[in-house]
């Protein structure tokens, strides 16, 4: 696969995440505005169920069809089949047990709002392979379209009920309608259809690869929402609120980056798994680039955190800020995980990964558990913790592997980061200037950048120059045509 063809892969991901990143977050801020810190709190309640049930969805072998090197219609069929039944029973489990959920919480309103925002699992499980196929061929001007066309549409529905006040039921409408628009649009763009035909064989030949990382993604899943199923229980649905809101800003920049170097990284590396040198260039290429990136966003985001918040949010979410900045810090390093990870599926070890999730997961549980009685910024500091040591132990194996270390990772890195940190502490100087909101956003960012990009040039950042590379060869093709 030649560099052009994952650019272009890379270009239509990253366009899709950012737009559809950039409609969700304007309409997240609308509502926001309108709906009451509880209504976002009672979403997040059920979220810590559905997100793990919709694990299922992919059952790991989404992954697996992506990394068998010959998966053809027979594979991808038997897999469809699989997850679409898997995901009715899981819907059905849903409905019966939501009066318990809602009992678990004290609030018996949440049994019918469980009940239809768990209709996205069986949507979803129609869209799960096709989202496979569509990785495996690169096809992501797909996902561009069905993902826009999705977030659009439900966009407009949530912001219409949020003003009618019908509160909650808002947020479920924009969550469904968005699931079931993305869906219908990317069945109709993606030629690919399940034929008559099953295959128990060749399902549990991918079932021993996808196992593993189902259940590494169970415990990934269930861990993540741990900490919202305690401060739902423990603490009040505002504090789950202002929490989840501390992680949404740094998260819709993150997960912009991160996915799409995922999407595009894990097949890349697939069809080149038997040589292990490559797999370590692509893995050190995706950590330098993606936190030269990702590192002075984080950073600048966590020190205007407080102006942002007030102008976006109004001073209703001010209690979201300390949460915030703790995300942008976890957040600034998730390229080590994203790469180090796809290099182990890439290369067939789900053992590994596997492997890795349960160690990671027993650190970060003692961690969690230890915390949560001293209340909820104590628990998002465990998790800053927990983040470091898992870098450690996603790197390890690829010392062997690919004789790549943590250190050496680290020293990739480091000059980024420390720009960034250095571009931060002079943003936070007009702070001090206390200015009106506006004026200080407007003179931080482009300050911001303006010390970040010249000090890259001064400097002769590698990374620096390897962007500017890219950009002044694409700019060249772009002006040829």
């Amino acid at each position: 696969m030649n560099n052009t063809n994952v650019l272009k892969s890379f270009f239509w991901r990253f366009a899709e995440r950012c737009g559809a990143q950039f409609v969700s977050f304007v309409v997240s801020i609308i509502l926001a505005r309108i709906l009451a810190p509880e209504d976002y709190g009672t979403i997040a309640l059920i979220t810590v169920f559905t997100a793990f049930l919709q694990v299922f969805v992919d059952s790991g072998l989404g992954t697996a069809l992506i990394q068998k090197k010959d998966a053809d219609d027979l594979d991808f069929s038997s897999v469809f089949y699989f997850n679409f039944a898997v995901c009715l029973i899981l819907y059905a489990g849903t409905f019966v047990v939501a009066p318990c959920i809602a009992d678990f919480y004290n609030d018996v309103t949440l049994t019918p709002v469980i009940r239809v925002l768990s209709l996205t699992i069986v949507i979803a499980g129609v869209k799960g392979i096709q989202q496979a196929y569509v990785s495996r061929n690169m096809l992501f001007k797909r996902f561009f379209f069905s993902t826009i066309g999705g977030t659009i549409f439900s966009a407009f529905l949530g912001i219409g009920m949020a003003y009618a006040g019908f509160g909650v039921w808002a947020l479920v409408a924009q969550q469904l309608s968005n699931t079931m628009i993305d869906t219908l649009i990317l069945w109709i763009t993606v030629s690919w259809r399940p034929k008559k035909a099953f295959s128990w064989k060749r399902l549990t030949a991918l079932l021993a690869f996808g196992w593993k990382l189902l259940v590494s993604a169970l415990l990934e899943t269930g861990y993540n929402n741990l900490r919202n199923l305690i401060i739902g229980k423990m603490y009040s649905p505002a504090d789950l609120a202002y929490y989840n809101q501390g992680d949404k800003f740094p998260s819709v920049i993150t997960s912009n980056i991160n996915a799409s170097i995922d999407s595009v990284l894990l097949p890349t590396m697939a069809s080149v798994q038997d040589d292990a040198s490559r797999v370590k260039a692509m893995t050190r290429r995706a950590i330098k680039t993606s936190t030269y990136i990702m590192a002075p966003l984080m950073m600048g985001l966590a020190f205007c955190a407080e102006p942002i918040v007030r102008l976006v949010l109004t001073d209703k979410w001010l209690a979201c800020v300390p949460f915030l900045r703790i995300f942008c810090i976890t957040y600034m390093f998730y390229p080590i995980h994203t790469a180090n990870l796809n290099a182990i599926k890439a290369m067939g070890r789900s053992d590994l990964f596997l492997k890795l999730e349960i160690a990671k997961k027993i650190v970060g549980m003692a961690l969690l558990l230890s915390t949560m009685w001293f209340g909820v910024m104590a628990m998002a500091y465990s998790l800053l913790v927990s983040s470091v040591t898992s870098q450690i132990i996603n790197s390890w194996p690829n010392r062997k592997l690919l004789n790549y270390r943590y250190l050496d990772q680290l020293k990739d890195i480091l000059p980024g980061i420390a720009l960034a940190i250095f571009m931060g502490c002079c943003v936070n100087l007009v702070a001090l200037l206390h200015l009106s909101n506006t004026v200080t956003l407007l003179i931080q960012i482009p300050m911001g950048a303006a010390i970040y990009i010249g000090a890259s040039a001064a400097l002769h950042l590698e990374s620096y120059e390897y962007l500017i590379d890219l950009i002044r060869t694409a700019w060249k093709r772009f002006t040829k045509r």
